[in-house]
């Protein structure tokens, strides 16, 4: 069952989050309760939370993008529709390492309490739990003064996010990594080109960084969400890139997934190993009822399974990105 990480908008409240995403090359879990957590994480987040970036014009609602670099957890605030970039911010995680720990010594200690302790032993650990969440919240806000404006109980469900997805981050560092590098381009990253990311993750876990962008930006599609979570791979936590945006310039295997993404790879000028062009049907564009077009998404993305392994079997062996 997949998540929806997207809350009601309240007309009368705009200072809030509606939309929590997760950079799945850098937080990564394939054991499903881990991946549980950080989704009741996101989910709490969501349901009650008083959030604006300081300094900017721009009016919520906000969404927000999770990424962790080296030593800092990324909040990266952006447009919920259009997922323009607004503000982003570095938090370093050394002030919170006590925090984390303790957090993480406490929640056991609270399980095992529920499930075996009297209630005044249940209620000692509770006790030490709340305390704990108070002092995060006010280091989180500390850290975020004049950057992220927000209230104690956003700062409270916010340092319970971190701590979810702190612990399974892969810590790659791109621009040091021998890891295989792809990146899959489409017109809007919204349905191909984060298909093919995400199953390139899947097929190959730990073994390559498959990143993918889009040459304008797009809106989240649900359908890829059913079709995607039909095989075990939540796009809920997906945020829609454009090649604008794109940091690294240099990539082993370059995929345009579409006429367009072609020419404006082509004219960004990465250096690539190899650069290929896939003709792929854009599912989005299919017309019919609900079933006609989750058969198109489910239909480009077993053709893009088998296609993504094929090609890239060789490339996370060492061999060449040429064909």
């Amino acid at each position: 069952m997949g998540t929806n990480t997207r809350a009601t908008s309240d007309s009368a409240n705009t200072d809030r989050l509606v939309t929590v995403t997760l950079d799945p090359n850098t937080i990564t879990s394939i054991n499903p309760d881990e991946v549980h957590e950080w989704r009741v994480a996101i989910y709490d987040l969501l349901e009650d939370n008083n959030f604006r970036p300081a300094r900017v014009s721009a009016t919520g609602p906000f969404a927000l993008h999770i990424s962790i670099i080296g030593n800092s957890i990324v909040l990266d605030v952006r447009n919920p529709d259009t997922f323009q970039p607004i503000a982003a911010h570095y938090l370093s995680l050394t002030p919170f390492r006590r925090l984390i720990r303790d957090y993480f010594r406490i929640r056991d200690a609270y399980y095992e309490a529920i499930r075996s302790a009297q209630p005044f032993q249940i209620e000692t650990v509770d006790m030490a739990r709340r305390g704990l969440h108070n002092e995060a919240a006010e280091l989180l806000r500390s850290r975020l003064d004049n950057k992220l404006i927000i209230d104690l109980n956003t700062a409270r469900r916010l340092f319970t996010l971190i701590c979810a997805v702190q612990p399974y981050a892969s810590r790659i560092d791109e621009s040091t990594s021998m890891l295989p590098t792809v990146l899959f381009v489409c017109s809007m990253n919204a349905v191909r080109s984060p298909i093919a990311a995400a199953l390139a993750r899947k097929a190959f876990p730990g073994r390559i960084i498959a990143r993918s962008v889009g040459v304008n930006g797009g809106k989240v599609d649900q359908f890829v969400h059913q079709v995607m979570e039909e095989v075990g791979i939540d796009m809920s936590v997906h945020t829609p890139h454009t090649l604008g945006e794109l940091v690294a310039s240099h990539f082993d295997l370059v995929i345009c997934l579409s006429d367009d993404a072609l020419e404006a790879v082509t004219r960004k000028d990465l250096e690539a190993g190899a650069i290929e062009h896939w003709d792929v049907p854009d599912p989005s564009l299919v017309e019919g009822n609900r079933e006609v077009v989750l058969s198109a998404y489910r239909a480009l993305r077993d053709m893009l399974s088998r296609r993504v392994r094929e090609r890239l079997e060789s490339l996370v062996s060492g061999g060449s990105q040429t064909r």
